[in-house]
């Protein structure tokens, strides 16, 4: 029998559930011929126990001051730039270097952060050559990731690498593996895993309260109308000769100056795996926070379409399914063109969690009514971006595992890869962690993708 909860008053509480079950009158009510109310507080006419759980404190930044390089500061590197010049001096952070292939982001970078021009760099090698760089900001299209946050760690840097981990599988490890063996922290980019909603999830499913993971749910859903997904505005001041074209495209396969590639980089197979690598790592990351993140994926199954947005590779329509070796289960599904999403829900043999927003809701699963009270969790949202970030800035000071730390990112990843390969090749992925092999559901072995080893669909 599940323990009971502690009384929101101090001490222990015998559940409603106990009490309702110990009584003979409650119990003869409770047999009405024909019954199919949701659990047994709503039998009786109760409502759910409402629990308002107040915003945790953001630590201010005691110790010394961790001083930061941005590198890539584009559209997404401006923005975190911003947020990090937000709160630095709460934060006890400073931005000391930027870098960027093309001079004009670099220049906008450095004036926005205020610094000398020989602070700015189109050579992100040369900001890792500085001795007073703590920490560096990776925000780069995706094929950059690895190469870029290995040069980082071993350069005895502090890595904040946006989402997703890297483009492909093999990379994912070396990326991995680079941070056991330097020790340096690592904090991938999701920062709606630092929305205080989701450590309430985890410390539920870890109460035992949903008894075992049965199957979760949860999507990244939006329409962007008629302009098309990522088809972003393609700045007339960028030309050939104004970039290191190579350099930009780093190891993915070579090809002549696109404006269009360079912009709208998120619709093509060589630096982005569309919806699967840029938008599901916002919706995956948390839940698998929630549910303990500490098991690899051991099937895949994907599928997805290009049915509307004919102007990518990518797709625009995907579903994953993923299953563990607990026998636990995931669905996620996203779409560039349609808005209407899932619930994000965890359904455990006991007890289901329904999350909408700051709101968490527990409702037991019939047989198990007179067990569990219904609960209502009320919680007080935080600046989530700010949240991730001084997650990583006290992590690096006192040398604990971040929320989105290696070990949730590469087993994040690993469900990612698996699922662009089972869309693009048309099969099941089977996954074995201690090998890190991969097998199709008839038991022949596969390689992972990498760049340039399948055509586009």
């Amino acid at each position: 029998m599940t323990k009971p909860h502690s009384s929101p008053l101090g001490g222990s509480a015998e559940t409603r559930r106990s009490f309702i079950k110990k009584s003979a009158a409650a119990a003869a009510g409770a047999l009405i011929s024909g019954s199919i109310f949701r659990n047994t507080a709503q039998a009786q006419g109760e409502s759910p126990r409402v629990q308002n759980v107040g915003a945790p404190n953001l630590t201010t930044g005691t110790g010394e001051k961790i001083t930061i390089g941005m590198i890539g500061v584009g559209s997404r590197g401006f923005s975190n730039l911003r947020s990090i010049l937000r709160f630095a001096n709460e934060a006890n952070v400073e931005v000391a270097a930027v870098c960027d292939l093309w001079d004009k982001y670099a220049e906008r970078a450095r004036a926005e952060a205020g610094l000398p021009p020989e602070r700015a760099f189109l050579d992100y090698r040369k900001l890792l050559e500085l001795a007073d760089i703590d920490a560096v900001v990776i925000s780069t299209s995706d094929q950059m990731h690895a190469r870029i946050a290995i040069d980082a760690l071993n350069a005895g840097k502090h890595v904040y690498l946006e989402k997703p981990f890297t483009r492909h599988l093999g990379e994912a490890f070396e990326v991995y593996d680079t941070v056991k063996k330097t020790g340096k922290t690592f904090q991938l980019g999701t920062q709606l895993a630092s929305n205080p909603v989701w450590k309430k999830c985890a410390e539920i499913v870890q109460s035992g309260d949903l008894g075992p993971l049965v199957l979760a749910q949860a999507s990244y859903m939006r329409n962007s109308g008629s302009r098309g997904e990522w088809n972003y505005r393609i700045d007339p001041d960028l030309k050939e000769d104004s970039i290191d074209w190579n350099a930009w495209l780093g190891p993915a396969p070579k090809r002549e100056f696109s404006a269009d590639h360079f912009f709208r980089w998120r619709k093509y197979f060589p630096y982005c795996a569309g919806i699967i690598g840029d938008l599901i790592p916002h919706r995956l990351s948390p839940m698998l926070l929630a549910t303990g993140g500490s098991e690899y994926p051991s099937r895949v199954v994907s599928l997805g379409t290009r049915a509307i947005q004919t102007d990518r590779e990518v797709c625009d329509n995907i579903q994953i399914v993923v299953e563990f070796p607990s026998g636990y289960a995931f669905q996620i599904i996203g779409s560039t063109v349609n808005e209407q999403g899932l619930t994000d829900m965890i359904r455990g043999h006991h007890a289901t969690l329904t999350i909408g927003g700051d709101r968490i809701n527990l409702n037991p699963e019939r047989p198990f009514a007179d067990e569990i009270d219904a609960e209502v969790f009320n919680l007080q949202g935080v600046n989530a971006m700010q949240a991730h970030l001084q997650n990583w800035y006290d992590c690096i000071r006192d040398g604990g595992e971040p929320i989105s730390g290696p070990e949730l990112a590469v087993r994040q990843q690993t469900i990612l890869a698996l699922a662009e390969m089972s869309e693009r090749l048309n099969i099941m992925c089977l996954f074995d962690e201690k090998t890190r092999k991969i097998t199709t559901g008839d038991g022949r072995e596969i390689e992972p993708i990498t760049y340039g080893s399948l055509p586009v669909a």
